[in-house]
């Protein structure tokens, strides 16, 4: 069956069907809108200003280190694990500048899951926040990194009253980084290295951002500068902006949608990106009336919470002329009061860190609420019905719903060391690779798809996606945690939240809790993982085969409270 092209209908008005991005690599867009805009303002944190003429001088030092200190060569991984800041845009342009490979972490990644992250791609160095250190040295330690370069925030900043940083990272100070293996970020600009000549092309390896699935550790999903490129431009090319253009940051570099397009889409045309090193509604509000901000990318949460503020009428927000983003689908009553105070539509989109952002994207003229959008640039999505939950069927047409398959240009060119799941994510369809979502959906006559639900066994609270099995591999660490099943729960605020179902040892039956439970996997890994309920049970219901039956779990979990099993929480 051919490409579908129902949604050709309600295109944006003059925007070309299929991408012409240009024949380079992603380091060569800053240095280009550096050579032309060298005087324009590119980075704005805490109270401190880059131009893109000092931003890539920050860039080609640091490239310098990494090449001449750290032995980072063509190819290398470097562990990118920072919260948003310039450390993380220099950083990772600076990477790649190296013609290495950046590897993006969650800055609330905790020991077990970096020491993941460092023997699965064999990467060397780590550039982390001064708050990691605690978990970052013992990586040194084990001789899995040779080198950490820390980030200190306040040393970036010039301080601002009524937006200041975090307190517990305002009173981070630089003058306290020593120990084997560690060097100061200001010292390594300092060092004066020059790096050598740009060798990296479009087809090489430029990013593997970690994304998991069903079973097993996080995988890393493997990006050429031509498939990261091509969200990047498009994003331009959808909804165009300019260099006077002022973007927020408020979605973490380290995710795919942020990026992209807070950062790669507003170098590419020399725009001034407004960094939040962390959500605070109240602070957001106000650099977006400071600043003049004109456009700002979210997750759904977020904008639930700026409208939930009851000071936001007192913020002078006229400046916005685009917002959007995706995470989770916008309620209708919270999209109501969004247009209500900024006049504008939330532009929802749809993309998983296996296609660096957006497959699917509304027309910014034609938007449709709770819609993932329509194909974007170049790409083929379907729906193939599902027949046991592994195999498939036919493929549908409008209305039915089957799991969404999608082939594009920035589609990622497989896990990174797992050839196997590589095979599992793809199947032919005349005779194209097309790449399995994992997502139950839908599209309607005009070609809008919507989400209905998911095949992967994924848990989204609050935008971010939590992985059951590699929580449950972790808690497994827990010596009195004989089994652990973890499932979603419904939650008003996250929408959804994590929960786990435990079986304990004889000998902790009497004394182990829930909280404990719950306190235990927050020195574990990040917080958003961790369970917020435990439900103590005697046994998990299994298969004849001996699989936990999850599902039977979370349909109970989700059914009417006259049908749900109760148990003990903290």
């Amino acid at each position: 069956m051919p490409m579908m092209t129902r949604h050709y209908t309600v295109w944006p008005p003059g925007v070309p069907k299929s991408l012409d991005a240009p024949e380079r690599t992603l380091f060569a867009n800053l240095a280009e809108t550096a050579a032309r805009h060298p005087d324009r303002k590119a980075l704005v944190f805490y109270g401190r200003e880059w131009t893109y003429a000092a931003m890539l001088a920050d860039v080609e030092k640091l490239a310098g280190w990494m090449q001449v200190k750290a032995g980072i060569g063509k190819g290398d991984r470097v562990l990118l694990c920072v919260q948003n800041s310039p450390h993380f845009v220099i950083a990772y342009f600076a990477t790649l500048r190296a013609d290495a490979v950046v590897v993006p972490v969650n800055p609330m990644s905790k020991g077990a899951e970096l020491e993941h992250l460092a023997r699965d791609t064999g990467a060397r160095l780590m550039l982390g926040g001064q708050e990691g250190l605690a978990d970052s040295r013992p990586l040194i330690a084990a001789g899995l990194l040779d080198n950490v370069l820390v980030a200190t925030y306040a040393d970036m900043t010039t301080p601002m009253q009524d937006v200041p940083l975090p307190e517990a990272l305002a009173n981070l100070n630089a003058a306290d980084v020593e120990g084997q293996g560690l060097t100061r970020w200001q010292d390594a600009l300092d060092a004066g290295h020059r790096p050598g000549p740009h060798l990296a092309g479009p087809d090489d390896l430029a990013v593997i951002p970690y994304s998991s699935g069903t079973t097993g550790q996080p995988k890393g999903c493997m990006h050429s500068h031509r498939t990261v490129m091509d969200t990047a431009w498009g994003g331009q090319v959808w909804n165009p902006s300019t260099k006077e253009d002022v973007h927020l940051a408020t979605l973490p570099f380290f995710h795919v949608t942020g990026m992209q397009g807070v950062m790669n889409g507003p170098v590419i045309k020399g725009g001034c990106i407004v960094i939040l090193l962390r959500w605070n509604r109240t602070h957001a509000a106000r650099l977006i009336q400071r600043f003049r901000v004109t456009r700002w990318r979210s997750i759904t949460t977020m904008a639930i919470d700026l409208v939930n503020d009851p000071n936001v009428a007192s913020y002078d927000l006229s400046s916005l002329k685009s917002i959007g983003g995706g995470g989770a689908s916008m309620p209708e009553a919270v999209a109501n009061k969004l247009h209500a105070i900024t006049g504008l539509d939330y532009i929802e989109g749809y993309g998983l860190s296996e296609t660096m952002a957006a497959t699917h994207t509304n027309p910014v003229h034609a938007p449709m609420r709770q819609c993932l959008g329509i194909p974007m640039f170049d790409v083929d999505s379907r729906i193939l019905a599902v027949t046991d939950g592994t195999d498939f069927g036919k493929e549908l047409g409008p209305n039915e719903v089957g799991e969404i398959v999608t082939h594009g240009p920035q589609v990622f060119l497989g896990y990174w060391n797992n050839p196997e799941a590589s095979a599992e994510a793809f199947l032919e369809i005349d005779g194209k690779p097309f790449f399995r979502t994992g997502d139950l959906g839908f599209y309607d006559e005009n070609g809008y798809f919507f989400m209905v639900d998911r095949v992967k066994r994924m848990i989204n609270a609050s935008g971010f996606k939590v992985w059951p099995a590699e929580v449950e591999a972790l808690m497994h660490r827990h010596p009195d945690i004989v089994e652990a099943c973890v499932i979603a729960s419904p939650d008003p605020r996250r929408g959804e939240t994590v929960k786990a179902c435990v079986v304990t040892s004889s000998a902790a039956r009497d004394h182990l809790t829930g909280q404990d439970v719950i306190d235990w996997c927050k020195t574990q890994m990040a917080a958003y993982k961790c369970p917020t309920k435990v439900e103590f049970v005697d046994s998990l219901p299994k298969s004849g085969t001996g699989k936990v039956l999850w599902r039977a779990l979370t349909e109970a979990e989700f059914a009417p409270p006259s049908k749900s099993k109760t148990g003990t929480e903290p």
